[in-house]
């Protein structure tokens, strides 16, 4: 475990379009620090896992209930002291404020990468519900984290082991700011 036992364990939010690793970079993250993860994609509805799998966007309304169940499950890790990784698409601000009023110690963590490696990722995967066709969609829908959020963007393009380094050197840097992001 690479967390420095006189602190807090975090509670981390991997978030970025489909395809760009976030659950790949989350379980490495996860056990580096030695906390629970959860992939968010089992908190969908099964309604929302076949709109997707049909290339059909969600809602708003769709993504509430999922935001809010995956709010609940970093609240728990906050308030277990047990800290916690999450990936979670989690392209608009409003969607992480969701997140962020159930565990406002929250971390935010954006993958970033060429649309292009993207889409070479999307299209080598199998077994996932989200089509390469929703890229555009996601990456139209991105809003980058803005002054104010607890986080901060790391490419994706390096190999996950290299992106957790990374990961881990912008969760020492932020734990050694008192004043927060």
């Amino acid at each position: 475990m690479d967390h420095d036992p006189g602190r807090r364990p975090p509670c981390v939010v991997v978030i970025g379009v489909s395809g760009v690793g976030k659950t790949t970079v989350a379980r490495l993250l996860a056990r580096r620090l030695g906390v629970p993860f959860a992939e968010a994609d089992d908190f969908h509805s099964p309604e929302s896992v076949a709109k997707m799998s049909a290339g059909v966007p969600l809602t708003d309304a769709d993504r509430g209930a999922w935001l809010e169940a995956i709010g609940r499950w970093l609240r728990e890790r906050e308030r277990a002291a047990t800290g916690g990784v999450v990936p979670c698409s989690a392209l608009r601000r409003r969607y992480r404020d969701v997140l962020r009023a159930a565990c406002p110690d929250a971390f935010f963590v954006h993958l970033t990468a060429r649309h292009e490696e993207v889409g070479r990722r999307m299209s080598e995967r199998s077994g996932h519900f989200m089509p390469r066709a929703l890229l555009e969609s996601q990456e139209a829908t991105l809003e980058p984290l803005e002054a104010g959020e607890r986080g901060g963007a790391v490419d994706a393009g390096p190999a996950p082991a290299v992106v957790v380094e990374a990961i881990l050197g912008l969760l020492a840097e932020t734990q050694d700011d008192t004043n927060g992001l």
